[in-house]
């Protein structure tokens, strides 16, 4: 009877095997400079990824203050020297995962391995780490458009491994966080009840204090704002060269671009690439 049920299984498996999807690629980072985080009930899994680009950091304008800072802050983690976890926040559109992305690109020669984790999978985190801890490469575990709602517990996992747990995150890992909100929780006015004044200086009540908690867990804070019209331009005019030709950028170009920008209400480098990528492709449609 048993060898007849195995006998009908393996006929099964053999009907079945080949629906299933391939076994994920192992990662080998001697090879591979980047991956994703994908967790399943057992913990999870890296699965490598190329990059998604050849953005380089000279292609980001308008954030140079930004720009230096987590270079070198991420040049002395590769060094082996003390480096902070950073919070990138700020508007939309104005560079902070590129920004990323460009570090992979430029850095990945020196050593930087890049791991991005969904902020969904964040409740996953030590156990990401630990799987990090014992390889001999130096890596940022990058979240991006991190920011929790009021009932949102994921963020005490992201606590626990930036500076609460006993351990703390080993040597050879960084955390790197993008966020429109500086203080990565939601903020209500209510929150400000429990402040008070004592003397000239201001307390926080217990509701901000815990909000702020996280986000000070960052040693790094860089503040992304949105570009003035120049800075636009000047990102509009790099852009429409890169994808096509220096001469497409002129003054028909330009008054484009602004009205591009009013009608979506905001400068951004975001917008930037938008407008020139409309711009240059509806020129090669049109054969010019």
């Amino acid at each position: 009877m048993d060898a007849e049920l195995s006998r009908r299984l393996l006929k099964l498996l053999d009907h079945v095997e080949h629906w299933l999807p391939p076994p994920p690629l192992e990662v080998d980072w001697e090879r591979d400079v980047a991956a994703l985080w994908q967790r399943h009930a057992l913990g999870g899994r890296l699965l490598p990824v190329p990059p998604r680009d050849a953005l380089a950091l000279d292609d980001l304008l308008g954030i140079e203050r930004q720009k230096l800072a987590l270079v070198d802050n991420t040049r002395a983690f590769l060094q082996g020297h003390p480096a902070n976890h950073a919070l990138l926040w700020g508007s939309r559109g104005s560079g902070k995962s590129s920004l990323i992305r460009a570090l992979l690109n430029s850095l990945s020669g020196e050593g930087l391995r890049l791991v991005q984790v969904d902020r969904h999978d964040l409740a996953a985190l030590p156990v990401l780490v630990e799987q990090l801890r014992h390889q001999r490469q130096r890596f940022v575990v990058y979240c991006d458009d991190l920011s929790f709602e009021g009932h949102d517990d994921a963020y005490k996992a992201l606590k626990s491994v930036l500076d609460g747990a006993l351990t703390g995150p080993p040597p050879n890992v960084l955390l790197y966080a993008t966020s429109n909100r500086r203080h990565l929780l939601p903020e209500s006015m209510s929150d400000n009840e429990g402040s008070r004044l004592v003397g000239d200086e201001l307390h926080h009540g217990d509701a901000v204090e815990e909000k702020i908690s996280l986000s000070d867990r960052f040693g790094l804070w860089l503040g992304f704002h949105p570009f003035n019209q120049d800075v636009y331009l000047e990102a509009c005019c790099h852009w429409v060269s890169q994808l096509g030709h220096r001469e497409d950028w002129n003054a028909e170009a330009r008054a484009e671009a602004i009205r591009f920008a009013t009608l979506r209400g905001g400068r951004s480098g975001r917008g930037a690439w938008q407008f020139a990528t409309q711009w240059v492709g509806r020129r090669r449609l049109h054969g010019k």
